[in-house]
């Protein structure tokens, strides 16, 4: 089984900050080809900057939300490496809910971020797969990822909308992953539980007590770096996750086995 990713190229959004960003640099750092993506435009040029070790790795903004944003961003991952391997969809937004509010438009929102983006996005990049792998007959063509939650089948009193789009993210992923099967392109899911992402950092600046509860509520008994995440996504796109589709891994320490409901996960 080989988890090389070398040669490869990768497409990740999200990449300006916390996961996503750790995601596109162990990718960048394993020897892929990496397309970062994100509406925060200084966020991915510190990325780039960052990276002085002759990386081949490149930067794109724009609003993944506009689907003529996500043309344009698969458009430039081809000028620049002429193909695409990998999707990694870690662009996700967490937004407090309130559930018995009609005029609460959090649902509809994270829906079009979490759900509708990554949706639209995979549909462009399986088309370029199926097109360069034409003559083709055997082999891997193309891996998509989708970061997702343990409240996609968990309920938080203030994160309805949040459990509500990464539980269809997750149905998304399994749907895809059969259209798929016979392109030879695999979609699996990586479900995380606390990680130690941007949203996270400012949520434990604003409530240092939250610290003690997440960890008490891990069996593993701490919060993960983003860089234990983005090794998950490298098994994930390499050829030693061949036979696996349709799947969503949890990375969560354990937690979904106490279910501390209560707890905040993000």
């Amino acid at each position: 089984m080989t988890l090389s990713i070398t040669g490869k190229t990768a497409i990740v959004t999200g990449a300006a900050n916390g996961v996503g960003r750790a995601i596109a640099r162990h990718f960048a750092d394993k020897g892929a080809n990496v397309m970062c993506a994100d509406m925060d435009e200084d966020g991915l040029a510190r990325e780039v900057m960052d990276k002085d070790d002759g990386s081949a790795i490149q930067c794109f903004t724009g609003d993944l939300r506009e689907k003529l944003t996500l043309a344009n961003l698969l458009s430039a991952t081809i000028d620049a490496f002429d193909r695409v391997d990998v999707l990694v969809n870690a662009s996700r937004q967490v937004v407090y809910s309130d559930a018995l509010n009609p005029d609460d438009d959090a649902v509809v929102e994270l829906l079009n971020q979490n759900l509708m983006t990554s949706l639209r996005l995979s549909q462009m990049v399986a088309k370029r797969m199926i097109k360069q792998a034409e003559g083709q007959e055997e082999g891997p063509v193309g891996s998509i990822i989708n970061l997702s939650s343990i409240l996609s089948t968990r309920a938080h009193p203030d994160l309805m909308a949040v459990s509500i789009s990464n539980a269809a993210l997750e149905q998304m992923t399994r749907s895809l992953a059969v259209t798929l099967a016979d392109e030879r392109i695999r979609v699996n899911a990586v479900a995380m539980g606390s990680v130690m992402s941007a949203s996270m950092q400012e949520r434990l600046k604003a409530h240092p007590d939250y610290r003690h509860v997440i960890e008490s509520g891990t069996p593993l008994g701490r919060i993960a770096s983003a860089s234990e995440l983005a090794e998950t996504m490298q098994f994930l796109a390499s050829d030693g996750s061949g036979f696996m589709t349709g799947q969503v891994l949890v990375v969560d320490g354990g937690r979904t086995l106490l279910d501390p409901v209560s707890a905040p996960a993000h």
